[in-house]
């Protein structure tokens, strides 16, 4: 059956791909996060570990073309594998429901983990092992009189996964973004990872609905295996004869012509030559595929203010698809054709050049981010380290001196200082002065405190708060606490949070909060309620909420900044992220191209093999460079990586140099002219033998 011209199979394979494009984007999107937050790895080992799951999924395609050519077929890989694939995406769904037995932690830690990387070789197996089929199942279903609609079907097929990687991108950390669990409030990872699962069993169900109308190609043989069983015996063969004296021939795959046709061995040579070019190139996927790791934990330490939107850190993964569909039409309409009225010779290889060189920028302008991001870092006290801050609670001023002699400090009515840093072992007393009254207060020994002060024109009260917070609030969130100013007990809350009951002076302990919002306040002082909205709290901020008075059930409060917030915009990420784009445009796109035109005819499924194959190499480069370097600070490790990849793009440059290009079409042509010829003379061979043996 037909619709509009083209089989009607290929809606169902459309649909499929749009529906596992949207669970594979959808689930990597916070995989990352996952990591990180929820099964609480440091960012080294969480970028490892997704890294290490990308370069599998780019592993597993040529194990799909291989079972899919030479056992089961295309459709039948397609479904068994997509079952797999829709086992893993589940399992990874139930490895994030908090509680999932008992009160046993590290019990629990370990079923999380092993159902994590249980779900995820799933996955990876099944995304990649469908990978090399459904497109080329897609334009199994065309005759050959529809060329038209073939070339139609695999825009629209393009179309679908951008389409389906671009909406996971920003719905996924959207539900990651909301608050569930079973016995305690939490990210909402099972439904992040839940929902990509239903779609995988969608885009399966689809899938087999269609079966009867599609057109079902028979396993043919794996001319990759061919090929590599060609170049196998041609080392075999060649290593034989190390020590004999044979003629000496012109290629060492020559070695293979005792058992394998010249028209194999012709073909095997344009993709060597073209596979030795892909040598550098896994650099830059090294690069481009640290988007969902490196560039994402970077996103969690930026404010994601968008003023009425709130931009979670992996939706600003989003970026790069928005600007893949702008950038890929304005490149070609705009940007090459200005290129060739200019009259340079921008060579496919020469844009793959470039390409490498932008990527390189990007995350130079990465490292330049990070630089500023790190001088908003608040600085903890160290081993032998003391840090001490004021908040002055009463009405009068007070001094406070650090001694001996190394610091005085005034603070006035209702304001605090900021921490101040000092040698343990220097810090010998702390004496406070408000009016004519002065008093030593002990010293609490090292770490963060709060000394609070209640100064009033008589004398004052002072308290020790300890401040257990030894690090910024991350992805975002908020630590907010209470200090009790009022003369009796209050209860306090914040939104639904209870803060308990707080005694004069008393502090409570902080309670995380979801990053940019604000509550209502309301602390109840011997059964009357006083309250008041808070002000609108910055992301990756602590603060210290003073309840000063309460004036007609209206609170009156004062904030003390501990944490100061995130003030680095996630806008000034997309710079780097359009520069990667750019980078992408003129890489990938040409790349794909390039390997194209270059392969012979039956054999272009090998370089596509070898293409996905660089980008699972490197992710595998960025686990050994980000390992080896030890490097502690993060702007550091991206001009590392920026300072690998320009080194390669030199080498690569200097190859493509003394690269020749070829015409695949035309070597084909004269190799069927040999045959020919061949033929030909081997029939007149035949018939003279016949016409001797005929005379006899």
């Amino acid at each position: 059956p037909t619709c509009l011209g083209y089989p009607l199979s290929i809606f169902f394979i459309i649909v499929n791909e749009f529906c596992e494009r949207f669970s594979y984007y959808g689930m990597r999107a916070v995989l990352v996060l996952y990591f990180k937050y929820f099964l609480q790895w440091d960012d080294n080992l969480s970028t490892a570990i997704y890294h290490t799951f990308v370069a599998l999924c780019y592993l597993t395609p040529i194990l799909g073309a291989i079972i899919a050519d030479s056992w089961l077929g295309k459709f039948l890989t397609i479904v068994s594998l997509s079952i797999v694939y829709t086992i893993g995406q589940s399992v990874m769904a139930v490895s994030s429901i908090n509680d999932l037995t008992d009160n046993n932690r590290d019990g629990i830690k370990k079923l999380h983990i092993g159902l994590s990387m249980t779900g995820l070789v799933l996955i990876a197996l099944g995304t990649g092992g469908i990978k090399p089929c459904v497109s080329a199942f897609g334009g199994d279903q065309f005759e050959d009189h529809q060329e038209k609609q073939r070339s139609r079907f695999f825009s629209i097929f393009y179309l679908s996964i951008n389409a389906g990687s671009l909406l996971s991108t920003v719905i996924t950390p959207i539900l990651r973004a909301q608050e569930c669990g079973i016995h305690s409030k939490q990210r909402c990872y099972p439904l992040a990872f839940g929902v990509p699962a239903a779609l995988m069993a969608i885009a399966l169900v689809v899938f087999i609905v269609g079966s009867r109308m599609y057109k079902k190609v028979q396993p043919q043989g794996n001319i990759m295996v061919r090929v590599v069983k060609c170049i196998g015996f041609a080392i075999k063969n060649r290593f034989h004869h190390r020590s004999k004296q044979f003629p000496k021939r012109e290629h060492w795959l020559d070695w293979a012509s005792e058992k394998y046709d010249k028209r194999l061995i012709a073909q095997t040579k344009m993709v060597l030559k073209v596979l030795f070019l892909y040598i550098p190139l896994p650099m830059f996927w090294a690069l481009f595929d640290q988007q969902g790791s490196r560039w994402t934990l970077q996103a969690t330490t930026m404010d994601g203010n968008f003023g009425s939107i709130q931009i979670q850190p992996d939706q600003m993964q989003t970026v790069n698809p928005i600007l893949i569909i702008i950038m890929v039409p304005v490149v070609d309409a705009v940007i090459y054709p200005l290129i060739k009225k200019c009259k340079i010779n921008f060579t496919p290889l020469r844009k793959i050049t470039v390409g490498m060189f932008l990527a390189s920028l990007a995350f130079v302008a990465a490292a330049l981010v990070q630089v500023q991001i790190d001088k908003t870092i608040p600085v903890f006290p160290a081993a032998g380290q003391s840090q001490i801050k004021i908040i002055n609670l009463g009405t009068g001023g007070a001094t406070v001196h650090f001694g001996p002699q190394l610091q005085s400090v005034n603070v006035t009515a209702m304001e605090s200082t900021g921490y101040m840093t000092f040698e343990t072992s220097e810090l010998k007393s702390l004496n406070v002065t408000s009016g004519n009254k002065t008093e030593a207060i002990s010293l609490p020994g090292g770490g963060r405190h709060t000394l609070g002060i209640k100064s009033s024109g008589t004398g004052f009260a002072t308290r020790w708060i300890f401040d257990n917070v030894t690090s910024k609030p991350e992805e975002g969130n908020n630590l907010i606490r209470f200090i009790n100013n009022l003369p009796d007990t209050i209860n306090v809350t914040m939104g639904d949070t209870a803060f308990g009951t707080l005694m004069p002076l008393h502090a409570s302990d902080y309670i995380l909060f979801s990053g940019g919002r604000k509550d209502y306040i309301v602390a109840v002082r011997n059964s009357i309620p006083c309250s008041s909205f808070s002000k609108k709290f910055g992301f990756g901020s602590a603060y210290t909420i003073v309840i000063n008075e309460c004036v007609r059930n209206s609170l009156n409060v004062t904030y003390s900044e501990d944490i100061p917030p995130n003030s680095v915009h996630m806008a000034w990420q997309i710079p780097q992220y359009f520069i990667l784009t750019c980078a992408e445009v003129v890489f990938s796109v040409t790349g794909l191209e390039f390997s194209y035109s270059q392969a012979p005819s039956n054999m272009k499924a090998v370089l596509q093999a070898g293409w996905l194959l660089t980008v699972a190499v490197g992710n595998i480069i960025v686990l050994i460079v980000a390992g080896a370097s030890k490097l502690s600070e993060q702007w550091a490790e991206y001009v590392l990586f920026a300072a690998l990849l320009l080194a390669v793009c030199i080498v690569f440059a200097i190859m493509a140099y003394f690269y020749t290009y070829v015409d695949p079409n035309e070597v084909e042509a004269r190799l069927d002219e040999e045959e020919k010829k061949q033929i030909q003379k081997d029939q007149v061979s035949y018939e003279n033998q016949a016409e001797a043996v005929s005379r006899m």
